[in-house]
């Protein structure tokens, strides 16, 4: 049981709440890591144990990325309770975990694995939610699509950018541990501006389904700031599968590709779903024109410098990046259906 540091700052009662339901249903072996360096430690230490991750999204992408990185990440099922504000926990509650630290601690004990598909680049980065690349239009520009952090970025060698993370965040989709919150004044209204700006974006950007992506303007645990992709007038050249989608001579308004499971994929008391193996695909034109949709295994965007969100990455600027769908490359708890 590995409970990341910004979740004992950010609701140590849910945390006492929910180790008192693992411990109390099955041995466990506790570690409490103040660092990115002691939880890659402990999930490497984890002996045959099953890793249970207790944190927001931010720890759910670290440990994940770490057994990536490790090529270990399909061999290793995953479990998690989300222990964060509502907006940290975004891609937990989409990827179908409960928010609620007892039935999300009592799905541990009693729920059913799922292989889950993702998305991983030609940079070795990976995608459990959805990502999304924001342009603009003659129309005006789409809404703010925060990541999980600050309003900074910082950039990565690769092109990717770590959004507002007190430290970066590692090759192969891994977030980092926040750290400490700065010390010193804080002026009394920031907050409220922050809650202001994420309801905001909530309201004016549309809703992502079960498999997409965390909606526009979540923030990351452990850093109150959102990170911000500018709004971008871009032609962009999509293919899907080979297939030509949008083409530099028209105009995009966004492009999102996620993971796509398919409609009767449950988790039961039998064979855990089956992912669906396929990415949807989605081109949002300007104006009110209807968008296009497909789905395929692979997909490649090129065009001028261009800016993406995956997760709780902030990617660019690129000129081309091509996602292929990784079927069943992981493994979540999740709870039993009917």
């Amino acid at each position: 049981m590995v409970i990341d540091p910004v979740a004992r700052r950010t609701d140590g009662e849910s945390v006492r709440i929910a180790k008192d339901v693992l411990c109390a249903g099955a041995g466990a072996k506790i570690c409490l890591p103040e660092g990115p360096e002691e939880f890659a430690q402990a999930l490497a230490r984890r002996g045959r144990r099953r890793p249970v991750v207790i944190g927001d999204d931010r720890a759910l992408l670290r440990a994940v990325g770490l057994l990536h990185k490790g090529r270990e990440l399909a061999g290793v099922p995953l479990s998690l309770v989300p222990v964060g504000l509502p907006e940290a926990v975004a891609l937990s509650r989409t990827l179908g975990v409960p928010t609620d630290a007892v039935a999300a601690a009592r799905t541990v004990l009693d729920g059913g694995e799922r292989p889950m598909d993702l998305l991983t680049d030609d940079s070795d980065g990976i995608v459990l939610g959805g990502l999304r690349i924001p342009c603009g239009d003659a129309c005006g520009a789409l809404p703010e699509y925060g990541a999980y952090g600050s309003s900074s970025a910082a950039a990565e060698p690769d092109g990717r950018a770590a959004c507002g993370a007190p430290e970066r965040i590692a090759d192969g989709g891994g977030a980092a541990l926040g750290a400490d919150p700065a010390v010193g004044h804080r002026s009394w209204w920031k907050p409220a501006a922050r809650t202001a700006r994420t309801a905001l974006s909530l309201l004016t950007t549309p809703a992502a389904g079960r498999w997409g992506a965390p909606r526009p303007g979540v923030a990351e645990a452990g850093a109150g700031r959102r990170g911000r992709v500018p709004a971008q007038r871009l032609r962009l050249r999509v293919e899907a599968d080979g297939a030509l989608l949008a083409d530099l001579d028209r105009p995009v308004r966004g492009v999102s590709v996620v993971p796509w499971a398919g409609d009767d994929a449950v988790v039961d008391d039998g064979p855990a779903g089956r992912p669906g193996g396929l990415a949807e695909v989605v081109v949002h034109w300007p104006g009110g024109e209807r968008p296009l949709r497909a789905r395929a295994r692979a997909v490649t965007v090129s065009g001028a410098d261009f800016h993406y969100r995956a997760d709780a990455l902030v990617g660019g600027p690129v000129r081309t990046r091509t996602w292929t769908v990784q079927p069943g490359a992981w493994r979540l708890q999740l709870p039993r259906q009917g």
